[in-house]
């Protein structure tokens, strides 16, 4: 609970917003290496602060994990169009190694949201934020080399290649695992 505190302290809301925010993440979670957190076909009711671990988010294209982001300790996880739309998940969220995570449900959340305009204002700016993150690996994924997709991803989260494996990082950046490791050589 307290790195949740830390991270609702940082945001830029009210002590009011904070403390009813604290006391409405009731949800504990802890995932061995290889579960679930949801699945396709799932309605994404919570959204998840991870306090320990990493995710990844995937959907099943021909029979092969298309990675398309990942959730690691201290940031905010959830099936985003199922838990916006209230309508079944086209993706899966999959532990990479053992997590724990604090949850809110949906309907508190969005309570909290209409009763705290800065709470409503902060969760706009991260919606943005996550939004010009989208567009820009959108347009690296079409219009850049595999070598300069790469060392985008290093520069923007470098931490990343300490957490997941290397299979998901290709996946993650639309290249066969043996390309990510050649572009890592050179």
């Amino acid at each position: 609970m307290a790195l949740l505190k830390e991270f609702l302290h940082s945001l830029p809301i009210s002590n009011e917003a904070t403390n009813d925010l604290i006391n409405a993440w009731t949800i504990k979670r802890s995932l061995k290496k290889g579960d679930f957190l949801i699945t396709e076909g799932q309605i994404e009711r919570h959204l998840f602060f991870i306090t320990k671990g990493c995710l990844s988010i995937y959907y099943e294209q021909d029979g092969l994990e298309q990675v398309v982001g990942f959730g690691y300790s201290q940031t905010l996880i959830c099936s985003f169009p199922s838990f916006i739309k209230n309508l079944p998940s086209d993706y899966y969220i999959k532990t990479l190694s053992n997590t724990e995570l604090i949850g809110i449900d949906r309907t508190i959340f969005y309570q909290l949201l209409d009763k705290h305009n800065s709470l409503e204002k902060a969760w706009r700016t991260m919606l943005e934020e996550a939004l010009l993150g989208r567009i820009e690996r959108e347009i690296d994924i079409l219009t850049v080399s595999p070598k300069v997709r790469l060392q985008r991803l290093l520069n923007r989260s470098p931490h990343l290649f300490q957490i997941v494996p290397l299979k998901y990082i290709a996946s993650y950046l639309s290249m066969a695992p043996e390309t990510l490791s050649r572009n890592m050589k050179s």
